[in-house]
């Protein structure tokens, strides 16, 4: 992929670029819509990433070309206050961090670049907040901002509502900051990694329902309707618990509620006060958080059944409470799971896009043929199957480099 992008460049530029930076794309394994609750999360980055090789310029104008055709080329003036692309352009995930530093750190010079991603797009793998990762940290570097790891990560998160959804912190934190090997509990407010490595013989396979989500598109509506949900069910509940004098404190958050209460209490009172949809997201978002700390143990003590169990009940739940996944997801799970997979979720914030699975080194080809030969080649779309179907590999965060 270096030698595409630097190949593009030359051609673009007529000269080569001085440094790169990359940034990998990832699968949550666990704790699905609970970032933006400040509750706790557990994703690993992949192998499959964003490379964006650039020249810095001397003056604040940004040129960005992308090696895929179908994506306009990028270009704007580096200052507080850019202008965004119309919603859903791709040139909004480079404005972003662009527009974040210009306000935050008077960041004025720009770049030439070529930006190349095998990160499957729309997909539920943070391929968006890849980019944004990647133009960030080029940006940073150019103009000589230092911000401590976490901090930047924070930053990006927040640069990232620029595109209108209103997301958590996650893609950002651990494009930003993984462990080679390693998943990461990721907890907010602060921020704060905790990676653990994973067991040598276990396996996640990424699998693509071929349903794109684009999430500053036409999802966009459904994934801030979510939050806005959560917030307002958030809000009733602490009602309750201050008019009932269940603490001596107000809670502040949602990790707060928990500390006071703890979860079974917690969820009692939403029962007494909630209904409907609001009840389900409530309801989906307090046992999400305790399957994400239930995950982490068991991967510590590499209980693959265990975490597996985890894995379909998340499922269940963001079918049942959250209402985000599909057909195709549900199908997906249920044929990976068919093929010996010890548990399967949807990934991403849902809707469409990729099933996660886990399997060991003994049962993952016949994971991988199932799901072959019972959902892609039942659709007639077994062509290129890389890009649709993979074994995740635990990568390294974001790195900023010089081109020798």
């Amino acid at each position: 992929m270096l030698k595409r992008v630097e190949a593009i460049f030359e051609e673009r530029f007529a000269g080569s670029p001085t440094h790169l930076a990359r940034a990998p794309g990832r699968v949550n394994l666990i704790g699905e819509h609970t970032d933006y609750n400040d509750l706790p999360v557990f994703p690993m980055a992949i192998q499959r990433e964003v490379r964006l090789a650039v020249r810095p310029r001397d003056d604040g104008r940004v040129v960005l070309h992308a090696a895929d055709p179908t994506f306009p080329t990028v270009e704007f003036e580096l200052l507080p206050g850019i202008p965004p692309d119309p919603p859903g352009h791709w040139g909004n995930y480079v404005r972003a961090p662009a527009n974040q530093l210009a306000r935050r750190f008077a960041a004025w010079r720009g770049f030439d670049g070529v930006l190349a991603s095998d990160v499957p797009v729309a997909a539920g793998l943070a391929s968006s907040s890849a980019i944004v990762t990647a133009v960030g940290l080029a940006l940073a570097h150019i103009n000589e901002v230092a911000v401590e790891e976490r901090a930047f990560a924070e930053l990006l998160a927040e640069a990232e509502r620029y595109t209108g959804t209103r997301g958590g912190g996650m893609d950002q934190a651990i494009s930003l900051a993984a462990r080679q090997g390693c998943a990461a509990k990721v907890s907010f407010a602060p921020l704060r990694l905790v990676h653990v490595p994973l067991p040598a013989d276990w396996t996640f396979v990424v699998a693509d329902t071929g349903v794109r989500v684009e999430k500053s598109g036409p999802a966009q509506k459904a994934y801030n309707l979510r939050r806005q949900e959560c917030e307002e069910a958030f809000g009733r509940v602490v009602e309750e618990v201050v008019e009932s004098g269940l603490t001596r404190t107000t809670p502040s958050s949602y990790p707060d509620l928990l500390r006071l209460l703890g979860p079974q209490r917690t969820l009692d009172v939403a029962e007494d006060v909630l209904g409907g949809n609001l009840l389900r997201r409530f309801r989906h978002v307090i046992t999400e958080a305790t399957r994400v700390e239930e995950a982490v143990d068991r991967l510590r003590s590499a209980d693959l059944t265990g975490f597996g169990t985890l894995m379909d009940a998340s499922h269940g739940s963001l079918r049942t409470d959250f209402l985000m996944s599909s057909a195709e997801l549900d199908e997906l799970t249920a044929i990976a799971r068919e093929g010996g997979a010890a548990g399967a979720r949807l990934t991403g914030a849902g809707l469409g896009g990729c099933i996660v699975a886990l399997a060991d080194r003994q049962s993952v080809d016949g994971v991988l043929e199932t799901i072959v030969s019972e959902y892609y080649e039942a659709r007639k779309a077994a062509a290129d199957l890389d890009t649709k179907l993979f074994v995740a590999a635990p990568a390294a965060g974001a790195s900023f480099q010089a081109i020798r």
